[in-house]
């Protein structure tokens, strides 16, 4: 590199948005992916070992992919290039491989090709650069938000090992933040600047995890804050809002309005009002409510205000919460206000909810019956030889796999379910009500 490419290399570095010129410089500085790059961890140790096997770095923008990418490089020693799967074509990948053999062959060094959003890569692509990682002149590091199990190319795939990172905490990201506010020179420490701690929460919150978006947002915001009279500037929560184009709402993750919005959200489908259902949905995934817990909620109400009024209402809402934890945000808007219309349109019963607390209930307050002796278990120790089983009569020797017999012990009667008459419920009443004779 001669003086002027350093220079204009400089020059871009800093005015360069605040997420590029924050990056961190090493694995302590690197916030969030402990299960990756914490103490004692594979990744961790491999760097600090001097190695890095070809991998995909996989998860939610703004995690630190393309950071962690610099960084391995960094630590193993290794020249780093980094190509997009979309606009880089089969010549960029030639002149990166006859580069990384000159590199190799008169330095010594290792070189290290980042390629984002790998899962785009074209077979080609694949064909110019993968017996290359197969020889170690490469090490391919891909960086994807899709899963690659399902959207990258299984060769690829078997070639490298896979890293997922997640979503970075709200406590993640305001350390970000702060550190952002506290750097001098390519931070923002210079600017004497502070963030009313109402414009922190929406930052944090609205920024979903992601760092560059918060990063960015910040920066932003206290460019716009004008300085007072003692050159200070206070980001207020206005500023925020104008810095993310969002506006704030009420609604706090750890107080009153967020038990408030949760309340209202879940009685709004227990009262079979989809529209007002979904509004409050709605509040809460703007304000940046985490989806894990409406799903939970989701899978709550499905059992104890659906309950067998329509048994498949549990089944949606825990294939809910599996899509949410799969395909996460923004996406996951979308099978959660399927499942939210599908309950709050569902027949309700709390029938099950109410016959497991009578039951527990009576457990608590009774003294524990011994089991009734044709229902214990004959295998167990010396049963048969004491008579344990004898007198059962198996329902499958029965029309209808059904028999009349008692299940419960003396001393204890029922019923503790007490089924609703409407529903797919009814149709379990009606026979249960046949086999009990009235």
């Amino acid at each position: 590199m001669d003086l002027f490419s350093w220079a204009a290399a400089q020059e871009a570095a800093q005015n360069a948005p605040l997420a590029a010129r924050m990056r961190p410089q090493t694995l302590d500085e690197f916030v969030g992916q402990e299960h990756l790059v914490g103490p004692g961890r594979f990744l961790r140790r491999a760097l600090e070992a001097g190695y890095l096997p070809s991998c995909i770095l996989y998860g939610p923008p703004g995690t630190g992919k393309t950071t962690l990418a610099r960084l391995a490089a960094h630590y193993i020693n290794a020249h780093f290039e980094q190509l997009n799967a979309v606009t880089s074509g089969v010549q960029d990948i030639r002149r990166l491989v006859d580069e990384a053999r000159t590199r190799m062959g008169q330095y010594g060094k290792k070189t290290v090709v980042f390629i984002d959003e790998i899962h785009r890569w074209r077979k080609d692509q694949q064909d110019a650069l993968l017996p290359h990682v197969e020889e170690g002149l490469i090490t391919l590091v891909g960086a994807t938000t899709e899963n690659p199990l399902v959207s990258v190319n299984a060769p690829l795939v078997s070639r490298t090992r896979i890293f997922e990172l997640k979503a970075l905490s709200d406590q993640d990201v305001r350390r970000l933040l702060d550190r952002a506010l506290r750097t001098p020179g390519r931070g923002l420490g210079n600017y004497n600047a502070t963030v009313t701690p109402e414009a922190m929460e929406h930052l944090v919150r609205t920024a979903g995890g992601d760092a560059r978006v918060a990063l960015n947002a910040l920066e932003l915001a206290v460019l716009l804050t004008q300085p007072d009279e003692e050159g200070r500037r206070v980001v207020t929560l206005q500023t925020a809002e104008e810095a993310l184009l969002k506006r704030a709402v009420v609604y706090d993750k750890d107080g009153d309005e967020h038990y408030h919005v949760a309340s209202a959200f879940i009685k709004s489908i227990r009262g079979s009002d989809p529209d007002a259902a979904l509004y409050w949905l709605a509040r809460m995934i703007y304000a940046g409510e985490d989806p894990r817990f409406i799903a939970r909620r989701l899978v709550i109400l499905a059992a104890e205000d659906v309950g067998l009024a329509d048994p498949q209402a549990l089944v949606i809402a825990q294939a809910t919460a599996d899509a949410v934890s799969f395909i996460g945000m923004p996406e996951g808007r979308i099978p959660l206000a399927e499942a939210v219309v599908y309950l709050a349109c569902a027949p309700k019963s709390n029938s099950a909810y109410l016959a497991i607390d009578r039951a527990l209930e009576l457990v608590a307050r009774e003294k524990t019956p011994q089991v009734p002796r044709h229902l214990k278990d004959p295998s167990y120790g010396s049963g048969e030889r004491l008579g344990y089983g004898q007198g059962y009569q198996y329902p499958h020797d029965f029309p209808g796999a059904w028999v009349e017999q008692r299940y419960l012990p003396e001393g204890v009667e029922g019923p503790f379910w007490e089924p609703k008459d409407y529903g797919r419920e009814a149709e379990i009443a009606r026979l249960l009500r046949e086999r009990r004779g009235r």
